[in-house]
């Protein structure tokens, strides 16, 4: 594929605004032979969230994306957040640009939190050679904002080749702050108004037909579908601010470096008291409408996803999360896929800001206890035994 088509490769992906056609393989278009894929994972990330710092590793890994988008600022690229990690693919220009974010990541996360974080840059070549692939779809979450998706079982794999030490991005002589401009924390949890908040994670088995795994993600989207805004953890007016939001000392940590952080955490909680008399009192400044962001904040979310498994934080009433944990484990049963559920009481909403003026602003949800991490871990070889070579 010649260097201009590729580089051009995810504005042509078709966007889907029914998240049912997510789980049909044909949504889904195959990355570019020259492409990369780049990841991360947060080492002990079952220690982190039962010592309760689950917010820190929300916030690392959607740090990973945030520097991955002001490197660069002027691309289109596919990237996912999965609640301890993340992974995204670009072209082969952006490689070098890419690892330098990557490793600059890896060094705030230690210095700043003593948070060890895998990262890797993979071949999409090195995918398919190994029998595995990548596909990518695009998801359309609201009118200014769409998500990628991942499938072929080549993220996974990738994955298991990072956690084993056969990639790896090198550490620099000497690494720099990474840009992590946009990224917050502010948004209060959001508690469930159903009866929980479920995350859900769904995969594959290895053998399994693949109609037989589509029927039954069609029946899961579904059946959630039928919940209030299908499951959406914020209400319609959107998520709440308290002051001081419980995330400041995080957003400072992501700050410039060469601001004592002190001074940082100081202006951030100015800032954030100046944020809450608006949204507080509704009033609009400068083009600025507190409750428009508000609202854009809740509808731009993620809280559905996939990536090699369907990934879903939901708000859910009990009827219907019974209906669920028989329909997964009928079809575990039968070898179809594997599955793990987490109930907690609360989401957090980790976000990406390039502007407060545009609507373009990205929000993603994960459960407050553990999350998608923990519902993962109940599937103990989800990456090495549900995904099967194409």
């Amino acid at each position: 594929m010649q260097a201009s088509i590729s580089s051009e490769f995810y504005e042509s992906v078709p966007v889907q605004s029914d998240f049912r056609q997510i789980v049909a393989t044909d949504s889904y278009a195959p990355l570019p032979d020259d492409w990369f894929v780049g990841l991360s994972d947060i080492e002990d990330s079952t220690w982190l969230i039962e010592e309760g710092k689950y917010k820190t590793v929300n916030t690392v890994g959607a740090a990973v994306i945030s520097a991955q988008i002001n490197a660069h600022p002027n691309r289109r690229f596919p990237f996912l957040f999965a609640g301890d990690g993340a992974a995204f693919a670009m072209s082969p220009s952006a490689r070098n640009s890419a690892e330098k974010a990557l490793d600059e990541v890896r060094r705030w996360a230690w210095r700043e939190f003593d948070l060890a974080l895998r990262v890797a840059v993979v071949s999409v070549a090195d995918i398919r050679k190994a029998g595995f692939d990548i596909k990518v779809a695009r998801h359309q979450a609201s009118n200014s904002i769409d998500y990628a998706m991942f499938a072929g079982g080549g993220v996974s794999w990738a994955e298991r080749e990072m956690k084993a030490g056969r990639y790896h991005v090198p550490e620099s002589v000497e690494g720099g702050m990474p840009d992590l401009t946009g990224l917050s924390c502010r948004w209060t949890p959001m508690k469930s108004n159903n009866g929980s908040i479920l995350s859900v994670v769904v995969a594959p088995r290895v053998n399994a037909a693949q109609d037989q795994v589509e029927k039954l993600l069609d029946e899961v989207v579904n059946l959630t579908s039928k919940l209030d805004r299908g499951g959406h953890p914020v209400v319609a007016s959107g998520p709440s601010f308290v002051w001081p939001p419980q995330g400041l000392e995080l957003e400072a940590r992501a700050g410039d470096s060469t601001t004592p952080l002190w001074r940082r955490k100081f202006m951030l909680y100015l800032e954030t008291f100046i944020a809450l008399i608006f949204f507080k009192s509704g009033l609009k400044v400068g083009g600025f409408d507190p409750a428009h962001y508000t609202k854009t904040s809740g509808v731009n979310a993620d809280f559905r996803k996939f990536e090699d498994a369907l990934m879903m934080t939901i708000d859910c009433d009990a009827e219907t999360s019974a209906q669920l944990t028989k329909l997964l484990r009928d079809a575990e049963e039968q070898d179809v896929v594997r599955y793990g559920i987490v109930e907690q009481n609360e989401a957090l909403m980790t976000c990406i800001v390039p502007s407060v003026m545009s609507d373009d602003h990205m929000h993603f949800i994960d459960g407050a206890s553990g999350g998608y991490a923990t519902a993962a871990s109940r599937i103990k070889q989800l990456r090495s035994e549900t995904i099967q070579p194409t």
